[in-house]
């Protein structure tokens, strides 16, 4: 149940990474057209800094869990490597306690903003988007990423661990 469970949000991690690159490639783009107009036309648009700008908090948070999936977080590996088996293991979970409640900080906090703008109906100030569109993304994202850390938790505390190697 576990393993499947863990499966299905690693799945959705792919996607969310995947809308996250969809997002990068529209801010690329626009970008590009905001330069092509000021220096090219000499008409500057007025949308491309919000655009991006409002774009960057759920580009930034959907990779997340994507990350973790990959094991694609930076780290300092000489801790783990001078630790035994036990140690390493009590690392791991200590690191993924501490993914835990920072992501669940974010998530709460991501998903009461969202919540909020939704209720108050503000919008961007100059395309008048609302804003809850631009928190929903990210405020999911925090939440998968916090759903998967609680999984690997689940799954490395309920796999046995393994034994030493007997010298003899």
């Amino acid at each position: 149940m576990l393993a499947m469970l863990l499966r299905r949000v690693e799945r959705l991690a792919v996607w969310l990474a995947g809308l996250g690159a969809g997002i990068i490639v529209v801010q690329m783009l626009w970008i590009s057209y905001g330069v092509f107009m000021r220096y090219g036309m000499s008409s500057p648009d007025g949308t491309v800094t919000e655009a991006t700008a409002l774009l960057l908090f759920p580009a930034a948070f959907l990779g997340l869990a994507f990350a973790l999936k990959e094991d694609a977080y930076p780290k300092v590996t000489f801790l783990p490597d001078a630790l035994g088996p036990r140690g390493r293991r009590r690392l791991e979970a200590l690191n993924l306690v501490l993914m835990i409640a920072v992501g669940g900080f974010f998530a709460i906090a991501a998903v009461d903003a969202t919540r909020n703008s939704f209720v108050s109906g503000a919008a961007s100030e100059i395309l008048l988007w609302p804003r809850y569109l631009f928190w929903a993304p990210g405020a999911v994202a925090l939440v998968v990423f916090t759903a998967y850390v609680v999984l690997k938790l689940a799954v490395l505390l309920t796999t046995p661990a393994p034994q030493p190697a007997r010298r003899g």
